[in-house]
């Protein structure tokens, strides 16, 4: 299976000054995938923290954050924080062996990431940080059936971005101040590495995979040389590459979207591994103004609305887009796991669901509604990214009325 595209986009490569950040998050065709957020909290100084499959120590304070996350897990594919971090994972192979331990997930790692860090870089430090203590490992699927991987990371915030990559407890990081980029399902940092775990070349050394005076190329050394994951996640990879381009100097958010849904180029994936939910974000370089993140909630962006959210004080549990929860007797918390799969549709999720398959006049109606929505949707925020956000009370539901307003168009 293939999984995820990840884009970011600076100054110059944006028409405004703005960071635009997106992902499609692909997943299993029948996985449920919620939008959920977490208010920033105080906690005890001996308190512990369950994650999907374990348990760690827990910190002082975290931010808010909200998140985009398959129902069954702890973590998050992708999401943003109360500061304008934004992370998003990819599944990457390569040479180091994938440990069968159940540790943190890499979905872990990015709301970890997300909750811990208010900027991209300290979202750098606390992911390796993790990584070395706790380690990644676990099946990243609700099956039986073992799909692991290492991860690769895009963090972005107002300034800059990072590209983080690991293997195993190995890793590598590269600061991106400008331009666009992306990231697929393999290594991409080549020898501009601008931060590295200690042992990264020792241990490169000692597999006979690197010999001292060489030039050091991260992505060349820790890689699979031919897989066919590797080759599928190379075109996707040229393909974001290529879009970006593309649009060079004047992405704005609606030209992430527009990538997001992009068929041909295989980055709105199609079949038993598609894209189950999509996210865009702008972060404008001015503090004063709002970051604003766009997220579907919904599979396969053709045929879902981005609806935006800000973060504001006093906002409130979004129930159209939580999906159920079973407590100590979800199958995911159970010896052996995944014996059972409970239903996790949200509202919204069966709403899009019954109408997959309307006759053709329906169904354009449909999406020229949706698309409509999505259309004023934006111009209501870019009139706040002009204005500045003037009463933070006019946007605490936003996401909601959007959720709402969606599923009106479905009825």
């Amino acid at each position: 299976p293939c999984s995820c595209d990840t884009f970011v986009a600076l100054p110059p490569a944006t028409a405004k000054k703005e960071v635009i950040f997106g992902k499609n998050s692909d997943r299993p065709q029948d996985e449920v995938q919620e939008i959920v957020y977490f208010r920033e909290a105080s906690h005890k100084e001996s308190e512990k923290l369950e994650c999907t499959y374990i348990t760690i120590e827990q910190v002082s304070h975290t931010y808010a954050v909200i998140l985009s996350r398959p129902a069954w897990l702890w973590g998050a594919e992708m999401g943003a924080n109360e500061h304008g971090v934004c992370i998003g994972n990819e599944a990457v192979w390569g040479k180091v062996e994938i440990s069968q331990e159940e540790a943190l997930l890499g979905m872990d790692l990015v709301r970890l990431g997300l909750e811990r860090a208010e900027t991209a870089e300290k979202a750098v430090d606390v992911i390796t940080e993790l990584l070395e203590k706790y380690g990644q490992g676990g099946n990243c699927m609700e099956d039986e059936a073992s799909f692991d991987y290492h991860n690769s990371f895009l963090i972005a915030d107002r300034k800059e971005a990072w590209i983080l990559e690991t293997a195993g407890k190995y890793w590598s990081a590269e600061k991106i101040k400008e331009g666009a980029r992306n990231i697929s399902n393999q290594l991409c940092i080549t020898t501009k590495i601008d931060r590295e775990h200690p042992e990264l070349r020792t241990y490169a050394k000692s597999q006979g995979w690197w010999t001292e005076g060489r030039e050091f190329n991260f992505a060349s050394i820790y890689s699979y040389q031919n897989t066919a994951r590797i080759s599928a996640a190379g075109g996707r990879y040229r393909e974001g590459h290529n879009l970006l381009q593309k649009h060079k100097g004047s992405i704005t958010v609606e030209t992430m979207m527009e990538i997001l849904r992009d068929k041909p180029s295989g980055i709105n994936a199609q079949g038993s591994f598609m894209t189950t939910a999509s996210m865009a974000s702008i972060l404008p370089l001015d503090e004063s103004l709002p970051c604003v993140h766009f997220f579907t909630g919904t599979p396969d962006p053709e045929r879902s609305v981005f609806k935006p959210f800000i973060f504001v004080p006093n906002i409130l549990p979004l129930l159209k887009t939580v999906s159920p929860t079973y407590g100590p007797d979800d199958p995911v918390k159970k010896k052996p796991r995944f014996q059972t799969k409970p239903d996790r549709q949200h509202k919204l999720y069966k709403m899009q669901q019954k109408n997959q398959d309307l006759p053709k006049e329906k169904n354009l109606k449909l999406l020229e509604k949706m698309r409509k929505l999505e259309k004023d949707n934006i111009t209501e925020i870019n009139e706040i990214l002009k204005t500045g956000l003037q009463d933070p009370l006019a946007v605490v539901h936003l996401f909601p009325a959007c959720v709402e307003a969606e599923m009106k168009d479905y009825e």
